[in-house]
């Protein structure tokens, strides 16, 4: 799974100044001192816009299952993916680094790390490649890509470019770096939040001290 950074708009300096400007304020160069609290205070009292003039792009390489979960999270955010209908190269799948064990309390999704580590492995190696096999067969008598893609899985990779406000990103960061989310969403959370943590230092660090 990747999340690379393409592009940002906005600056901790560009997101002091839509907040000031109720009072016709405006700051040349950013402040560390007033700066800073000013974004503490934004955060603390949950004052949101000033933090939806900053924008960021990027990419991001998922399973289908993680994408899934993902793209519910849809204000300040908008979504545009790679789609089977028009390729039909040969797909990547996801492989986890272990394999989890179902949880005891149906309100969380998984356990700790199952014992029978190559068993799993075996059945799901030997899955994809029927699904890839079978792919293949369809595409070769003459199907269409978009129907030829039904039998691929959901640990299918795909890529998508997500641009959104920083205001946007830290709702999902806030809400997939939970200890409750699905593991392979938090590690998408977590270089969510380091590229921003990059671009956008004191007003990530504001929105943080808030969790």
């Amino acid at each position: 799974m990747r999340v690379e950074y393409l592009n940002h708009l906005g600056s901790d300096l560009a997101i002091v100044n839509a907040a000031r400007v109720n009072m016709d304020k405006h700051h040349a160069e950013f402040d560390p001192d007033s700066d800073t609290r000013l974004l503490r205070y934004l955060a603390r009292e949950k004052h949101w816009t000033p933090f939806a003039h900053a924008q960021i792009s990027l990419r991001v390489s998922a399973p289908i299952f993680v994408a899934r979960q993902l793209a519910k999270h849809q204000i300040g955010l908008v979504w545009n993916e790679i789609s089977r209908r028009y390729v039909n190269h040969e797909p990547e799948f996801y492989t986890p680094a272990e394999w989890r064990e179902r949880a005891e309390n149906v309100k969380q999704g998984s356990g700790e790390a199952m014992k029978e580590q190559g068993v799993a492995r075996m059945f799901y190696e030997q899955a994809l490649l029927e699904a890839q096999d079978q792919y293949r067969h369809l595409l070769g008598i003459g199907i269409c890509p978009e129907q030829a893609r039904m039998i691929l899985p959901q640990s299918m990779m795909t890529t998508w470019i997500w641009t959104g406000s920083l205001a946007a990103f830290h709702r999902v960061y806030a809400l997939r770096i939970d200890a409750h989310a699905q593991q392979e969403s938090q590690q998408i959370a977590e270089r969510i939040g380091d590229i921003c943590a990059e671009y956008f230092p004191g007003a990530w660090s504001a929105l943080m001290s808030t969790k």
